[in-house]
């Protein structure tokens, strides 16, 4: 247990012993569940046990590309992989105190800081969940708590199909999308035409981040992968170099998977907000 904590801060390890641990009734839980999220969750036979986060922040490398060539920046792939695997392992630890069979409902957020534009803090934040009676079978990878970026009603939904999830994976590219020169610029002017160096860049750096986070999947050993999300963003670097990733759930078949999904009966629902 040692181990666990000595990557923790000590008021984390502190506000951990007043939450509930799977099997106990003593203390509270905590979460950023809403109502129906956490409506759910108690309906698939789990219980919040508290809110779990992990932090870091990492200063990014320099590495220059050069202006007529599209490359991917390497240095920075990797320190944007490094620094959201470092937040993820603490948000994990915390999830390992408190006995958690999981985690759901995932976000990882990236923020630079005011004081330094070449430091960014990551964070990772979810609600660590276990199984009301104990029930095993639900960790993920190694016999760690399962990750997730899932909603409450996913996850319920995700089990009465007959799959659960095994671990959030991911992939990332920081990518330089070259310039174009002045004569290819006015030669443009006044055309429609297709930029192919462009959209070969963009093209490129979306399948490296596709690609990483499908490797993550086969290292899981999972069926497939639910919910995927590709974003991009620039994090204010200098302009032609912009940062692809791709995340979602990696999920695995349980035993009679086939009986169950076809045991559902869709229902229309109809809202009646204004």
């Amino acid at each position: 247990m040692t181990e666990l904590t000595e990557h923790l801060a000590p008021h984390a390890v502190e506000r951990l012993k007043g939450l509930r641990a799977q099997g106990s009734h003593e203390g509270i839980f905590t979460s950023d569940l809403s109502v129906n999220e956490f409506v759910m969750v108690r309906k698939a036979g789990f219980e919040p046990l508290g809110l779990v986060v992990g932090s870091c922040i990492y200063h990014m490398g320099i590495q220059y590309g050069q202006w007529s060539q599209n490359m991917e920046m390497d240095v920075l792939s990797q320190a944007m992989y490094q620094a959201r695997e470092l937040a993820m392992s603490r948000m994990e630890q915390e999830a390992i105190l408190l006995r958690a069979d999981g985690i759901v409902g995932v976000r990882l957020e990236v923020k630079r800081m005011e004081w330094d534009q070449e430091i960014l803090e990551f964070m990772a934040i979810g609600t660590a969940i276990a199984h009301r009676d104990g029930q095993e079978g639900f960790k993920g990878v190694g016999g760690k708590p399962f990750t997730s970026d899932l909603s409450g009603q996913d996850f319920w939904m995700l089990l009465q199909a007959g799959y659960r999830p095994m671990e959030m994976v991911m992939g990332s590219c920081v990518y330089h999308v070259a310039h174009q020169g002045f004569l290819k610029s006015m030669g443009n002017l006044g055309r429609n035409t297709e930029l192919e160096p462009f959209t070969q860049a963009m093209y490129d750096a979306r399948e490296l981040a596709m690609e990483r986070m499908q490797h993550e999947a086969q290292d899981a050993q999972a069926d497939g992968i639910t919910g995927v999300n590709l974003h991009e963003g620039s994090h204010n670097w200098q302009p032609h170099v912009i940062e692809f990733f791709a995340v979602g759930t990696a999920v695995k078949a349980m035993e009679h998977a086939n009986d169950l999904v076809d045991a559902l009966s869709p229902q229309l629902v109809i809202p009646v907000n204004d």
